[in-house]
């Protein structure tokens, strides 16, 4: 599974909520890499470079704040990893100029930043590194939200492509055969029982039996259990896996004022906020605006504070607030003394994990340094396999 992320500095509660806390319970169930898409922000700040290399550093302390574990986890930098430019570079190869440009995004992005200059081949292409990014660590998982299902849609097509055009190597059925040899008497039997199973019946159950198959085989190369996902399949070898697109839960943490919490609208609430802060700009937030007095009733669901109450409040605290505020039995500041007890509660251990690595920045670099190291690795064998197949091996 890969995901990342674009370097924008300190990251908030929303990132918390509707990133983060993912990565951590996803980190246990695959084997994840995460990185930090720096070459991406380029794309649309490429005139003013100064504050990324700052922002890296503060957004992976938030990762490891937040309980990414560098243990279960390879978190690395993308501009660390050259192999992405090469793979984005031979894909751009195939990859059709429409394609790129019917991507959602990238004319709403225009109209969104309608005052930078963004008619550069690196923004128009900025989809296609994007599924270099994925494709190079053949991940078969990418946690997006519904918004970003498109950039999914295209990498698998590009994938498809790819495999189509480079996948039937010289004397595919015969390295087919020879790899089913490998996996011993009783695998191979069992493998040409399901294939014959799948293309003569159609049957979908022994094709992903075949699959988890194998999956589990440890004797033969990853190269060889790629042509052997092919051969059941009826086609040549997949030397670049189609990705399937991970919907996250959408965030329900909203902003100070109501709205998605962006920095853009400045209605944040830091990852890593002082507790005076977080309790001033609590305090602060703007209520219902009928409850002019105290003794005026208000209605919870106009108010934006409910709607941070509905994140970070139990049962019982809600109902508290929704009779309260409706009876004009509690005012306003005494709604949010709850919030800020629970927010400044939820952010303690993410302060003092974050002081460890802000006291150390060695160990932050080494940690990033062996993910890069980790991920170098996975991505020469992509790399290996992709100049084989488009005639690139020179040996």
């Amino acid at each position: 599974m890969l995901s990342g992320m674009r370097p924008t500095g300190k990251l908030h509660l929303g990132h918390y909520h509707g990133v983060l806390k993912n990565w951590v319970k996803l980190q246990h169930e695959f084997e994840c890499f995460f990185f930090v898409a720096d070459w991406h922000a380029l794309t649309t700040n490429y005139d003013d470079p100064s504050d990324i290399q700052g922002s890296v550093w503060d957004m992976v302390i938030d990762w490891l704040a937040a309980g990414v574990n560098p243990g279960s986890s390879t978190m690395f930098i993308q501009s660390k990893v050259p192999e992405h430019a090469e793979l984005h570079l031979l894909l751009s190869m195939i990859t059709p100029l429409g394609w790129l440009e019917r991507i959602p995004t990238y004319k709403d992005q225009q109209e969104k930043l309608r005052e930078k200059d963004l008619a550069t081949y690196g923004f128009l292409g900025y989809p296609l590194l994007q599924s270099a990014d994925i494709l190079m660590y053949r991940a078969g998982r990418v946690p997006v939200g519904a918004d970003q299902v498109s950039h999914v849609e295209i990498t698998r097509e590009i994938a498809r492509r790819f495999n189509h055009l480079y996948g039937r190597e010289p004397g595919f059925e015969e390295h087919a055969e020879g790899a089913i040899v490998k996996m011993g008497k009783k695998n191979a039997k069992l493998y040409r029982t399901l294939k014959k199973r799948y293309q003569e019946e159609g049957d979908m159950e022994a094709l992903e039996t075949a699959r988890a198959l194998l999956k589990e085989q440890q004797n033969i190369s990853l190269g060889d259990r790629e042509r052997l996902y092919g051969y059941i399949e009826g086609g040549g070898k997949v030397i670049l896996p189609e990705p399937q697109p991970l919907l996250t839960p959408e965030s329900k943490m909203p902003g100070l004022d109501g709205q998605k919490m962006s920095k853009s609208y400045n209605n944040y609430i830091g990852l890593r906020e002082a507790p005076d802060s977080v309790a001033q700009k609590v305090r602060t937030m703007q209520t219902d605006p009928q409850r002019v007095r105290r003794t005026d009733p208000g209605e919870p669901e106009k108010c934006p504070v409910w709607g941070l109450h509905k994140v970070y409040s139990d049962a019982d605290t809600q109902e508290w607030v929704q009779t309260g505020c409706r009876s004009a039995g509690i005012g306003c500041l005494d709604c949010k003394k709850p919030l800020i007890e629970s927010i400044i509660e939820e952010q303690r251990p993410l302060h003092e994990r974050a002081r460890e690595y802000e006291s150390n920045p060695d160990l932050v670099n080494a940690i990033i340094e062996e993910g890069c190291e980790h991920a170098r690795d996975a991505a020469r064998d992509t790399l290996e396999e992709v100049r084989a197949a488009m005639g690139l091996s020179y040996r």
